[in-house]
């Protein structure tokens, strides 16, 4: 079975190869994970539920065992000695031979053996004297009596205090009695436990091979499930690389994008400034021809109007004293009906307008949207120039996907664990096959123990039949030598069991004595240390078995004692329900990094994709025609326009006065004449002149805030214009110098990146099998619970029963000694006596 298991395990071991590499790939590139697009989903590794629950509860049992681990308590208070037994093993590793045992090393050893044993050792010895002297003492007894000494001479003495020492002595009997049937039962109840629990060891072993089927059937299920979720990893590196356009491609776009995009904005931007500037150059030349046809004709209104209100004024009514002041005052005013601003000088913008016509001609914003088509088209340029590295990576991941799966079918694991199976179910049909064996030896053991506590039954008859006898039949009024046969009937089996106490005492002592000295023993030193695990520690002591090999399990499997693998850590981890893998440190055994990178992610791979060379060059940003119409546009002629003039006649005003302040002050001055035709006539000039107002200088005047409004922009424009045209080439050269002779820097950097993320999934698959490999494949509860049975079936099944077994028969053969003295006393009550004490005076006493 050693062999077997030896095949099972370097097979696992083997399956778990490539997950450890990559397990430590995965550890040596742990910042890596930063860079994964998204977490892989393997699903869970198929599972498998054991049947075995190496778990004992013994019931009301169980007290009665709690006993007797309390009682070898005090026999054996002493902690468990560890370092006692590994210097014994270490300092007789090749046996003792000669005089050896002389030494003084052994004889510390054995000093320390013996004091370690002491309570076993007296009670032990107690237990010798007592089957050595217990027979000849119940022999000397016998030919005592027979001298008619030691109570056998058949008359008893008178006593005062006869009645209460035979009431002291039945009660004592019985008490004695009492307890002698409660250890008898004791010791039945562990007999028939052994029984019982021999039917429960079939179970263990049955689910305990059942388990190690499913072990075995499971396994290879989970490893090919380990090796088909590689598939998953593969299939989203495959889909990055179908994407590398977008995935790559974009991201170089992205790094780009701060230079060229917003280069490219500002020269479409310029485009608006191109139009903006050609509005308001056309706002200009409108709005100065509509001022300079307003000024013409409000000029001869103005001239019309003055020369008509000059008339009124020299009328004979302004003659009057009281209104030639109001007159002169009027015609004082006369001359501020006249033109402010003067628009007929003011130079002309169709030298610039025809200018920006020209630039206007060419359609630099559809220049520009070929310059953001060309950088957008970055992800294609990528692709078509990956293609071929992608296509060779491709194929070595296919070449990587037939190496693991090919080294995978070099190991025969399903015919090895078929084998194993098979080995299993011929080692159960061979175990049930000695049940009847074992049924027939167990029955046979079972009988002799019953035969032992018949012994004690038998006693324990004798002392009841000859107490009930003799209380029913005892007449204290009879004398001694005329006592009733049914009173003497009880004495002689009084007699009757301290004689079978004798003759069976020593030999139910002996068999105390041994079962003591062996499940005692085996209780203190096997089944406490596997209980609370300390034995491991021995077991586990570097260099216990020889001096040039360190640890006992790694040098029985893989022929290399020095590995740090002990039986102790191999259990722990399958009591957890680990994985075989992670139990036996597998790991140790194989350079996982060398698999690793030789499949996985392999030197190759690594240089195709540092050879990955985007090429940009061919991108153009701006076609020069798109550069000299912007210089054209910077040499338009907008700057040389002489803005100032313009602002100057804009800033003036249409009239010298406003007309509608002239016309209320005009009308106001009517008011303070006499009614009369002058009145009327000044308010009717008044109202002419709100008329002229109102036609022609209220669209004079809106003609010139668009005028403004336009000369301001055109020079802001103007004023800008040569920086901004400057600051968009030099920003259109230098993206473009960056495409040229600089990309390269960020090629490296996104392909660095891609990489990590192509090389992140393959972590994430690997860190997945790893912890797979360590707690869902092959988990080895099945050999914990190997462990658990045999502790329950050796310590709880056997020893426990068996330490119970002689603790209530010691208890017995201890009670006969006080049962055989009682019954000897209380027999001279019953039995019927040859002579009696007699008086002078005739009359007779007894007690």
């Amino acid at each position: 079975m050693d062999m077997w298991w030896k095949v099972a395990v370097v097979l696992v071991m083997c399956w778990g190869l490539t997950s450890s590499e990559a397990r430590e790939e995965h550890h040596d590139s742990s910042p890596r994970t930063a860079m994964f697009r998204a977490p892989l989903d393997f699903g869970f590794v198929p599972s498998v539920v054991y049947e075995t629950h190496a778990y004992y509860e013994p019931g009301p049992i169980g007290v009665l065992f709690h006993m007797v681990h309390a009682f070898l308590y005090v026999v054996q208070p002493n902690p468990f000695p560890k370092d006692l037994i590994v210097n014994m093993v270490q300092q007789n590793m090749g046996g003792i031979k000669g005089d050896d045992y002389k030494k003084p090393e052994n004889v510390v050893l054995l000093l320390q053996a013996i004091y370690y044993e002491l309570g076993f050792i007296v009670l032990t010895v107690l237990g010798v004297l007592f089957v050595l002297f217990m027979p000849i003492v119940g022999l000397c007894f016998c030919l005592c009596r027979c001298c008619e000494n030691c109570g056998g001479e058949m008359h008893q003495r008178q006593k005062k205090n006869g009645d209460c020492l035979r009431g002291f002595y039945m009660a004592t009997l019985i008490a004695t009695s009492v307890f002698l049937a409660v250890g008898v039962t004791i010791t039945y109840a562990a007999n028939q436990n052994i029984t019982s629990q021999i039917k429960s060891t079939r179970r263990l072993v049955s689910t305990n091979i059942r388990d190690l089927k499913s072990f075995a059937n499971y396994t290879p299920v989970q490893i090919d499930y380990l090796a088909a979720q590689y598939t998953t990893a593969k299939n989203r590196v495959l889909s990055d690389l179908d994407n590398i356009g977008t995935l790559l491609g974009g991201q170089i776009h992205n790094q780009l994008e701060r230079e060229v995009v917003p280069a490219l904005d500002n020269a479409l931007r310029m485009t608006a400034a191109m139009r903006e500037a050609k509005e308001s150059l056309e706002s200009v030349t409108t709005s100065l021809e509509t001022l300079q046809e307003g000024t013409g004709r409000l000029q001869n209104s103005l001239q019309s109007e003055r020369a008509s209100l000059s008339n009124t004024l020299n009328d004979q009514a302004c003659s009057n004293g009281d209104v030639t002041h109001t007159c002169s005052t009027i015609r004082g005013t006369l001359s501020q009906l006249a033109l402010s601003a003067n628009f007929n000088g003011l130079p002309e913008v169709e030298g610039p307008l025809a200018n920006l016509d020209a630039v206007l001609e060419t359609d630099l914003s559809n220049i520009v949207q070929k310059g953001y088509s060309s950088f957008n088209d970055t992800p294609r340029m990528v692709r078509e120039q990956t293609k071929g590295i992608v296509s060779e990576v491709k194929g070595l991941l296919d070449k990587s996907c037939g190496e693991i799966i090919g080294f995978t079918k070099m190991f025969p694991v399903e015919p090895a664990l078929e084998n194993f199976t098979k080995f299993l179910t011929e080692s159960q049909k061979n175990i049930e096959a000695y049940y009847p064996q074992i049924d027939q030896l167990d029955f046979y053991r079972w009988i002799g123990c019953v035969v032992i506590c018949c012994m004690v039954v038998l006693v324990l008859a004798f002392n009841f039949l000859g107490l009930l006898c003799g209380s029913c039949g005892y007449d204290k009024n009879a004398t001694p030598t005329a006592r009733g046969c049914l009173s003497n009937t009880g004495g002689n089996l009084l007699m009757a069991s301290v004689g079978f106490s004798f003759i069976f005492s020593w030999v139910l002592m002996g068999v105390v004595v041994t079962t003591f000295v062996v499940g005692g023993n085996i209780e203190k030193l096997v089944c406490e240390p596997l209980a609370n695990r300390q034995i491991f520690k021995i077991i586990d002591t570097p260099y216990l078995v020889h001096p040039a090999k360190k640890n006992v399990l790694p040098g029985m499997l893989f022929q290399d004692p020095n590995i740090d693998l002990t039986i102790g850590s191999m259990y722990r981890d399958c009591y957890e329900n680990n994985g075989l893998y992670s139990a036996l440190q597998l790991e140790t055994k194989f350079n996982f990094n060398k698999f690793l990178n030789a499949t996985v992610y392999s030197l190759e791979m690594a240089k195709l994709f540092n050879s990955v060379n985007v090429d940009l060059q061919g991108m153009l940003l701006l076609e020069q025609e798109g550069k000299d119409n912007l210089i054209d546009f910077a040499n338009t002629g907008i700057g040389e326009i002489d803005y100032q003039a313009y602002l100057t006649e804009v800033n003036k005003g249409v009239t010298v006065v406003d007309l509608l302040s002239y016309a209320n002050e005009l009308e106001a001055q009517a008011d303070q004449l006499r009614r009369g035709a002058l009145e009327n006539a000044l308010k009717g000039h008044a109202s002419s002149i709100r008329q002229i107002h109102k036609d022609q200088v209220v669209p004079m005047e809106q003609a010139m805030g668009t005028l403004s409004q336009s000369i301001k922009l055109l020079q802001k424009t103007s004023r800008e214009l040569p920086i901004k045209v400057t600051n968009v080439l030099n920003a259109i050269e230098a993206a473009e110098y960056l495409i040229s002779n600089n990309v390269s820097h960020v090629v490296k950097q996104e392909t660095e990146k891609f990489i990590k993320n192509i090389v992140g999934y393959f972590s994430q698959y690997t860190a997945w099998v790893k912890h797979s490999l360590a707690m869902e494949v092959a988990q080895c509860k099945p050999i914990s619970n190997i462990v658990d049975s045999l502790e329950i079936v050796a310590c709880s099944f056997i020893v426990d029963s068996v330490n119970t077994f002689w603790f209530g028969l010691g208890g017995c053969c201890m009670l006969l000694i006080p049962s055989i003295i009682i019954s000897v006393k209380l027999a001279k009550f019953y039995r019927r006596m040859d002579t009696e004490d007699v008086y002078d005076d005739g009359a007779e006493n007894w007690s």
